[in-house]
């Protein structure tokens, strides 16, 4: 069975990227969010099965937005990504309850192996 993933990202060409390499790789999009305020919304909606979800976001970053998940589902999965490879934020967003971290720009395999580790 396809497992459903949400993406979260405010560029809509990094979620389309995003979707394409799941889609091609046989996962099913669950939903898509702008900011981590729809990406709670949305994760409330839909219960995925995972959640890609970018840092640096507006109205709500997405380390706010992964621990108001991780209120709501304890057992929630979350892969963080991000262009700034910066420490703390990774650390951060692992303290916080994120499986996973994968910076951008995106490796396919990269991005695949995350998801399929985070899912199984």
């Amino acid at each position: 069975m396809a497992k459903n993933i949400l993406i979260c990202d405010d560029a809509a060409f990094m979620r389309m990227m995003i979707k394409d390499i799941l889609t091609k790789n046989g996962y099913n999009v669950a939903g898509e969010a702008e900011n981590g305020q729809k990406a709670v919304e949305k994760y409330q909606e839909t219960k995925p099965d995972l959640v890609l979800m970018d840092i640096t976001m507006p109205e709500m970053d997405g380390i706010q937005a992964l621990k108001k998940i991780k209120q709501i589902d304890p057992n929630a999965s979350v892969v963080m990504c991000s262009a700034m490879g910066q420490q703390a934020m990774v650390i951060e967003s692992i303290q916080s309850g994120a499986r996973d971290f994968i910076v951008k720009p995106f490796q396919p395999e990269r991005v695949l192996e995350a998801v399929k580790k985070a899912v199984e």
